[in-house]
């Protein structure tokens, strides 16, 4: 497997791979899908924080991006949403991509990486609770699952309201 940035001829497969990731019986077009599209033609889009996984075929197993969101004023990152094929899940794409998207973050002078998520499966990457850091989700309701990655340019003075970007808020 390769962890590669996101070319212009990916965005179908990796809108099939976000689609099916998601997918349930009564949602064949799920939100993630739908909040991907929008998000790609928003002014938060970074193409250098979207990245695939390509299987030993080069079919993309999965997808992680990283978007420009806000703590008061001060630019961050928004991480989500991240997918894996099914027939890929439980063999470690999910992993890589969270590793590497934390890794190009870090590399390109960015504070932190905030997302809503399982504390069971983003505690391994360092993620903690946003309000042990004093920085308070778009939701309150959210709690512990609104997590926030600091990155070797974090300050602590960092904090306040974390703002998605505007495509989250029409979920």
């Amino acid at each position: 497997m390769l962890i590669r940035r996101e070319e212009p001829a990916d965005e179908p497969e990796v809108r099939t791979v976000t689609a099916a990731a998601f997918a349930g019986p009564d949602t064949p077009d799920p939100v993630e899908a739908r909040l991907l599209d929008q998000l790609r033609t928003c002014g938060a889009w970074l193409p250098a924080l979207s990245l695939v996984a390509a299987g030993d075929q080069g079919e993309i197993a999965g997808h992680v991006v990283c978007t420009r969101g806000h703590v008061a004023t001060r630019p961050v990152l928004a991480l989500g949403p991240l997918s894996v094929h099914p027939a890929h899940q439980r063999r470690g794409v999910g992993l890589a991509l969270v590793h590497a998207v934390l890794g190009a973050a870090d590399a390109t002078g960015e504070p932190l990486v905030a997302l809503l998520g399982n504390p069971a499966y983003y505690t391994r990457f360092g993620f903690r609770p946003g309000t042990d850091l004093n920085i308070t989700p778009p939701d309150p309701h959210w709690g512990d699952h609104f997590q926030i990655r600091t990155l070797t340019t974090y300050e602590p003075a960092l904090r306040g309201a974390f703002a998605y970007p505007d495509p989250f808020n029409h979920l």
